[in-house]
């Protein structure tokens, strides 16, 4: 990436080093590609107050923090609302789990009204400490926030667990050096 770049791009898709949220910037911790076999699913970015190279380090980070994804193929919404779900109970503590559970059967909710995210499409997941978590789909915020704060920090687990949805997206998502993909 050139010296000054405004962007960065992964799978065709470009994600903004810098974008704002709740009133402040937040830079581009990481961004890379989710793979389920040999398919590329979606691109994935986080974003953070400031930098933070391990799980422990990104979930710590103090004010906004966001996950954006956009969709490499067309995906049923339903299916991947229960893969995060799945995603967030594999990688949370029991306890945190059972508190986010309003937020992740809304968010199920919600993708289960889209019914579909065709490929180019795009959510964003938005912490706001003090006001809770906000969906969006394709730039705009669908239904209210979700105020349990460990929501997001579970949703973030999906990725940055210790039984990550694709291991070599949790080290790109922390910034890290991409390793060479082995195919099968």
């Amino acid at each position: 990436m050139p010296a000054g770049a405004q962007t960065t791009e992964v799978g065709g898709v470009k994600y903004d080093n810098t974008v704002r949220v709740g009133g402040e910037t937040l830079v581009l911790n990481g961004a890379g590609i989710r793979y389920k076999a040999v398919f590329k699913v979606y691109t994935a970015g986080l974003y953070l107050t400031q930098k933070a190279g391990t799980p422990e380090a990104a979930i710590a980070t103090g004010g906004p923090k966001r996950i954006h994804v956009v969709m490499l193929r067309d995906i049923d919404a339903n299916e991947l609302g229960k893969l995060f779900t799945r995603g967030m109970q594999d990688n949370s503590p029991r306890e945190e789990f059972a508190k986010s559970i309003p937020g992740t059967i809304r968010m199920g909710e919600i993708f289960a009204a889209k019914k579909k995210l065709n490929t180019g499409e795009s959510f964003s997941v938005e912490f706001l400490p003090n006001a809770g978590t906000s969906v969006l789909v394709n730039g705009k915020v669908v239904g209210e926030s979700i105020k349990e704060p460990e929501f997001f920090t579970g949703l973030l687990r999906i990725w940055l667990g210790s039984k990550p949805a694709d291991t070599a997206l949790k080290d790109l998502l922390l910034g890290h050096k991409p390793q060479p993909r082995v195919e099968n």
